[in-house]
């Protein structure tokens, strides 16, 4: 079978990336990293990512200003030289625009830290703490153009206990990410859009 090309979009450290690209090591996944890009240039990731062999490339956002599509466009030209076939956002800090985001519909992924639709956008694990929740998560999903609204391919959910802070509970669900996101991938490069269902 052949294995799908997969593109890596990072802003920073990338352990959501590493957690992906390591999966996809194995001879028996569906997919490849094909490349590793990331919006800036000094991303820890980008160094990761090298050390694993991975092929990267960077294009800095901030040399196009408020340019949204001229920063989407000099992306676009790494992307597609790699092949790419899936993009899986990992801690990528970029709002992208629906023209980028339409030419990859159905093939965009991100991991969002919160058991989606609860807590879009960001500040998930302080909110979900002053929402007094009892359990919290993390979803990936189809990136469309509402944001943190695509479809679900699958959650993690752990407990919140009691004297958790926002920092403590990111530190428990990260490892429940590098699970659920390397397993909706596989499945999803397979051709199966089954929602993974995870509990920590």
């Amino acid at each position: 079978m052949r294995r799908r090309r997969v593109a890596i979009l990072i802003s920073g450290g990338g352990s959501n990336m590493l957690a992906l690209a390591r999966d996809m090591a194995a001879a028996d996944h569906p997919a490849e990293v094909c490349l590793v890009l990331a919006n800036r240039p000094e991303a820890g990731g980008l160094v990761r990512a090298r050390e694993l062999g991975l092929p990267v490339a960077a294009v800095d956002h901030r040399a196009f200003g408020a340019d949204r599509a001229a920063f989407e466009a000099a992306m676009a030209r790494p992307l597609a030289e790699s092949g790419a076939e899936i993009l899986c956002l990992a801690g990528f800090m970029r709002v992208l625009t629906p023209r980028f985001i339409a030419a990859w519909e159905g093939r965009m992924l991100n991991i969002h830290p919160s058991i989606l639709p609860l807590f879009p956008g960001l500040d998930t694990h302080a909110r979900a703490l002053a929402a007094g929740m009892a359990v919290h998560g993390c979803t990936v999903h189809e990136v469309t153009a509402e944001l943190d609204s695509g479809p679900i391919l699958g959650q993690a959910v752990i407990a919140v206990e009691a004297g958790d802070t926002p920092a403590s509970l990111a530190a428990r669900l990260l490892p429940m990410e590098h699970r659920l996101y390397p397993a909706v991938l596989r499945r999803f490069a397979s051709g199966d859009r089954r929602p993974v269902a995870i509990l920590g």
